[in-house]
């Protein structure tokens, strides 16, 4: 870890949401558009999957993050955050890209929905068929 940077950007990406995610050494207190994580996700899932890429590096408590979300969902702007927090780690540590690599939180996660077919009910739903 270099003295010399104090604050690590990246931006992660999951769905339709994009995540700028600012780090800097602290004491592990996440703030997500001018909230605390607590207060802007209420489902433990959610905080746990933000929480993923600290336990796998061994460095929980050990930045504070400063992160800008916008678009999608709960889930999708969940996993953004986890995205830009991986890709941010490895400006501090590059030797953790190892560890990231195969819990797969380096990879953007690249399903998203599908869209509505014309002259048909959905993706893929169709109108009921009548015979007569």
């Amino acid at each position: 870890m270099s003295a010399a940077v104090s604050r690590y950007y990246a931006t992660g990406k999951r769905k339709n949401s994009i995540a700028r995610v600012w780090m800097m050494p602290g004491n592990g207190k996440v703030t997500i558009n001018d909230k605390p994580m607590d207060q802007y996700f209420g489902r433990d899932v959610l905080k746990m999957i933000i929480r993923q890429p600290f336990e796998v590096t061994g460095t929980v408590d050990k930045f504070d993050v400063l992160v800008s979300v916008l678009g999608g969902g709960n889930s999708g702007q969940a996993g953004a955050i986890r995205h830009g927090i991986s890709k941010a780690l490895l400006a501090v540590d590059a030797e953790s890209r190892g560890k990231l690599r195969k819990e797969g939180l380096l990879t953007r996660d690249p399903r998203a929905k599908e869209r509505k077919k014309y002259g048909q009910k959905g993706a893929r739903a169709r109108f009921q068929f009548s015979k007569r």
